[in-house]
């Protein structure tokens, strides 16, 4: 399955990536340790992300706590740099899907996307977190505030199948009751991630279709 970038609602092929099959792994690290861009940032005051980005210790914690399989569909709201979906493709060896408002971030992202070789893995829109599809999704990952959760809920709610599983930094998603919680502490900091299942682990999911 091939991916493209692109920006939501665009009916012109974006860009496709054409890296060689094979990327350096210290290529790969180098990235995924590098200062990232932010998370998603709206304009307005409800500001949906924090303004830093999630370390790479606790990404990859994320995707272990989420139980990600070879070949699934991993979404990440407000993927800034794209560490989430870059260690979902490249370490998980899943399919992932980013999505960015500020097109500056997203420009970007997919630029190191396509340095990276992942065009056939990984996918960046430009487009709103609370207006994007998930029906296909296996994997949700976000980081951000609590009051951005509860706005994006009823939309995993109503999209989500059971058994996708949604994983939270730092925020948890009120009315839900987590599968697992874990704090880690990096560089100083403590960490809580936030592990949920549809349908067994929250509230007014729907039925598996």
């Amino acid at each position: 399955m091939q991916f493209r970038n692109r920006s939501a609602g665009s009916s012109l092929p974006g860009h496709i990536a054409t890296g060689g099959a094979g990327v350096a792994l210290a290529l790969v690290i180098g990235i995924l340790l590098a200062p990232g861009a932010t998370a998603q940032r709206y304009s307005d005051p409800d500001t949906l992300a924090p303004a830093y980005p999630t370390p790479q210790a606790v990404v990859e914690r994320m995707l272990a706590l989420a139980e990600v399989k070879p070949g699934e569909l991993v979404y990440d709201l407000g993927c800034g740099d794209g560490r989430i979906v870059i260690t979902a493709a490249t370490k998980f060896s899943a399919r992932a899907v980013g999505v960015e408002i500020r097109r500056d971030i997203y420009e970007s992202t997919v630029a190191r996307v396509n340095s990276l070789g992942l065009g056939e893995k990984v996918q960046i829109i430009h487009g709103d977190a609370l207006k994007t599809d998930l029906t296909q999704a296996d994997v949700v990952t976000l980081y951000l505030l609590t009051s951005s959760n509860e706005r994006l809920r009823p939309v995993l709610e109503a999209q989500l199948k059971t058994g996708a599983r949604v994983v939270s930094h730092d925020f948890e998603i009120k009315g839900w009751k987590p599968e697992q919680t874990e704090k880690m502490m990096v560089q100083g900091r403590p960490h809580m991630i936030y592990a949920y299942r549809m349908g067994l682990s929250n509230r007014g999911s729907k039925p598996g279709r």
